[in-house]
């Protein structure tokens, strides 16, 4: 774990407001110089604090309404069958989130899917065609309650 002192939570915090806003923006905002504040980001990218940038697009407005949660069961875990399902499943466009879980499933995949009928046809022709697929389990979202994508430090 890494130590974060008051001024890295406010770089995080501002960040993760607006990842978008420039060096000299953040500094003024958290009242540090622009190079001091550059080295901080910067450290905090070096070690791993900050993981990345990105850009959050609204899945309903791209016509992907539907999220459904799958739980799968491999038939096996052996290192290879679970090396194999990983990358298959990666490689899933309609797959946003995969985790490899502990109790009753192996995985808990989030798709992200058009409406039922499209849900059907990833169910169809993608989850079940991955490897080592013995078992799945599917739960429809009704409406998103949270969903968080910045963390508080």
């Amino acid at each position: 774990m890494i130590e974060l002192d008051a001024i890295d939570r406010k770089i995080l915090a501002a960040l993760q407001r607006d990842g978008r806003m420039t060096n000299a923006e953040l500094a003024q905002q958290i009242n540090l110089s622009a190079s001091a504040c550059l080295r901080r980001v910067r450290r905090l990218e070096d070690d791993g604090v900050i993981d990345g940038y990105v850009m959050l697009v609204n899945q309903t407005a791209i016509g992907r309404s539907a999220s459904v949660f799958v739980e799968i069961t491999l038939d096996s875990q052996s290192d290879d069958n679970l090396d194999r399902f990983e990358a298959a499943v990666a490689a899933c466009p309609d797959v946003m989130e995969c985790y490899l879980m502990a109790g009753e499933f192996d995985y808990l995949v989030r798709v992200a899917a058009r409406d039922t009928g499209d849900f059907e046809r990833i169910h169809r022709s993608v989850l079940t065609s991955l490897p080592g697929v013995a078992r799945t389990r599917s739960c429809f979202v009704m409406r998103p309650v949270c969903k968080k994508t910045s963390f508080e430090v």
